[in-house]
């Protein structure tokens, strides 16, 4: 369910080199319980859990136990995830020598963890003679491991100790206020703001109210507790007003404020109207709207193997591609990176990654293809204090995260960020040439602990952060192009969550639409993964986790027609008028191999979806991931096309292929008709759900 940015994940994890005294271990076989074990030779181990009570003895590589090394620390990848992990030191083995800490969060790439085992290691009699973990109570969990070594808390985790209390503390009474915010009644009102080229004009009423001022509220700054505005305004009238600003506050762009009603207190301002962002930006450029001639798309697009054939023979019209903004922006200067300026600093565009997105949006521009960048932000708790990556990631982000919310809870993240997004804007919201249409806002973000971390969040906080970061790309994109929208990016998890510290996908989106009513609405879009149940099981239509209601556990290509019905709720729709834009950005079937039944399952599972979202009207794109096998995710083969060095037929088209390539063609009944017997169905009609959705 996270696969398409797999290829990139080792930039995005904080440095874990390392030091000389690290006691170092591999798992071993002796006296294994309830569990396999396979070295999988390139360093790193698979377990298997195969009942209740499933545990691996750690034999030591290197190094010695000694004072300050306390910290079990490895990488790991895990499509299920644990309940929790428990580790063991001894002499003697037992309770008292042992730690209980969160469980592996559900991760398909490979992401950190560690845990503080001082404890353990204080009760140990005598000499310590090794470690052994317990990954949780259930069988049937399949975890990758690697780099296990003991060593000592590092900065970033002394630092996260130290903070911990008072961060909690703030972050509590941080979530009170939001959650009060979001149902409270203002007295007055901010009903409209219009951004022009130099002017922003804001309109709306005391009602009868005096003593109020307009206050200028930057996009960091927490409207629960507002302490300053850099400028406020006189309102000279008791009732209905227009107001003309500059847009500009120095180098300010004022674009990315919020406008409020507020009187003065001795202690700060206090809000009489709810803040609200620009309704209208008028665009300086005349950019056509283009919408995909078809459903059918790729993810993950890049330039690679028979990649441009392939976009012709399939019928592709919509793709996504993966934009690493950690690569591409610096704070220094190099050889090989252009200046550029945004809010009066200078910032450097990486030449060489920039022209590799040129050569691809090339190859999309002339085939008239639509475009969506998953924007993705890297660790940066190793980076050098004053770098793009140290001041764009989230201070509050956790080392488990693989990808990282920005910052926009400080004004310099912020504007890191909003740089990055302002030049790719301005070089790709455009009429002819290499262009990104849409702008897909990080990934996963209900798995947001791996896939977009914030550190510990409530739903509220996590979701006022995550739609600060929609606005501001938002507001940018439209000065460009009044098309362009930006996605919330989910999973499959739609009514549940497989591990504590992610949240239901349900429950995000009901939030942002909580915040458009109080901020002011935008056109948001969605962009959703209806992966299987089971990642590793092609017969989608006996998925579980599902129900045909909007509780249901998940939406699969099983009951595809929740998410359908869900796009029908006039609550959800762009200013109660305009349903919300779905493409279902990422999602494929897995072949467990290449035997004829592994390929024919993948194939059926793609007819049975077709047949089914493929009547949609609510789905509007099916960019399918992946294009080709790719060793990096686990063994999965989730392709169109085997893997590039199969002994056998490198890249070769796989049967689910030319499924693809007949999916709404004259064809496709002839192509399909094979695969009705994998299903068990006699007319394809049989799959689609026609009761009600409640």
């Amino acid at each position: 369910m996270h696969l398409a940015v797999i290829a990139i994940v080792a930039i995005g994890v904080c440095s874990m080199s390392f030091a000389r005294a690290d006691v170092t271990f591999v798992p071993i076989a002796d006296n294994i319980h309830n569990a396999t074990l396979k070295d999988i030779g390139d360093g790193s181990f698979e377990i298997v859990t195969n009942g209740p009570d499933p545990f691996v003895f750690l034999k030591v590589t290197g190094g010695t136990f000694a004072p300050g090394l306390n910290v079990l620390a490895f990488e790991y990848a895990s499509p299920q995830g644990t309940d929790n992990l428990q580790v063991y030191a001894f002499p003697p083995l037992g309770e008292a020598t042992s730690v209980t800490g969160p469980g592996l969060a559900l991760s398909e790439g490979w992401s950190s963890h560690s845990i503080d085992i001082a404890s353990a290691l204080k009760n140990v009699k005598g000499k310590v003679e090794g470690l052994r973990i317990d990954p949780g109570n259930h069988p049937g969990k399949l975890i990758r491991i690697r780099s296990i070594r003991l060593r000592a808390p590092n900065d970033r985790e002394k630092q996260m100790a130290a903070q911990a209390a008072a961060r909690s503390r703030e972050l509590q009474e941080r979530d009170r206020r939001t959650v009060a915010y979001l149902t409270k009644r203002f007295p007055a009102a901010v009903s409209r703001v219009s951004v022009e080229a130099d002017t922003i004009t804001i309109q709306g009423d005391t009602r009868g109210a005096d003593d109020l001022w307009l206050a200028d509220i930057p996009i960091w700054d927490d409207v629960t507790k507002l302490e300053r505005s850099p400028s406020l305004t006189a309102i000279n009238a008791r009732g209905a007003f227009t107001l003309k600003l500059n847009r500009y506050d120095g180098s300010r762009d004022r674009l990315l404020s919020r406008w409020a009603l507020v009187t003065r207190k001795a202690d700060g301002l206090e809000l009489r109207s709810a803040p609200r962002y620009a309704d209208e930006v008028a665009p300086t450029r005349n950019v056509p709207e283009q919408r995909p001639r078809t459903k059918k798309g790729l993810g993950g697009f890049w330039n690679h193997g028979p990649i441009v054939s392939d976009l012709d023979d399939l019928g592709i019209s919509a793709v996504t591609i993966n934009i690493l903004l950690n690569n591409l922006i610096s704070t220094t200067p190099g050889q090989g990176w252009s200046p550029f300026s945004y809010a009066g600093r200078t910032y450097y565009a990486n030449d060489g990654a920039i022209k590799g997105y040129d050569t691809m949006l090339a190859e999309t521009a002339k085939r008239g293809i639509v475009v969506s960048a998953i924007i993705l932000v890297a660790q940066g708790c190793s980076a050098p204090e004053g770098s793009f990556s140290r001041l764009v990631a989230h201070r509050d982000a956790h080392p488990s995260g693989i990808f990282v919310m920005p910052d926009m809870d400080s004004r310099d993240g912020a504007m890191a960020y909003a740089a990055a997004m302002d030049y790719l804007a301005k070089r790709y919201c455009v009429a002819e040439g290499p262009r990104i249409h849409h702008w897909i806002m990080h990934n996963e973000i209900n798995a947001g602990w791996i896939w977009t971390n914030a550190g510990e969040k409530t739903d509220t906080l996590y979701m006022d952060l995550y739609h600060r970061s929609m606005r501001l790309a938002h507001l940018i994109a439209r000065q460009y192009d009044a098309h362009s929208q930006t996605f919330i990016s989910l999973e499959h998890h739609w009514n549940y969550t497989p591990e504590p510290r992610f949240y239901r996908g349900k429950r995000l989106l009901e939030l942002l639409r909580d915040f458009c009513k109080v901020e002011g609405d935008f056109e948001w879009a969605l962009a959703y993964h209806p992966y299987p149940d089971s990642l590793l099981v092609p017969r989608t239509w006996e998925d579980g986790h599902t129900d045909f209601t909007l509780d249901t556990p998940k939406i699969t290509f099983r009951n595809i027609e929740v998410l359908d019905a869900w796009w029908r709720l006039k609550d959800f729709w762009f200013q109660g008028k305009k349903p919300r834009r779905i493409h279902c950005t990422e999602q494929g079937l897995n072949s467990p191999d290449y035997s004829e039944k592994s390929l024919r399952e993948q194939a059926a599972g793609m007819a049975y979806a077709w047949k089914k979202f493929g009547r949609l009207d609510s789905i509007e794109a099916f960019q399918y991931h992946a294009w080709i096998d790719n060793r990096g995710e686990f063994g999965l083969r989730i392709g169109l096309r085997r893997f590039p060095d199969d002994a056998d037929d490198p890249w070769g088209k796989k049967p689910i292929w030319y499924v693809y390539r007949a999916m709404g063609t004259p064809r496709e009944d002839e192509v399909f008709e094979p695969y009705k017997a994998v299903v068990g169905v006699k007319e394809w009609s049989e799959v689609r759900h026609a009761g009600p959705i409640r």
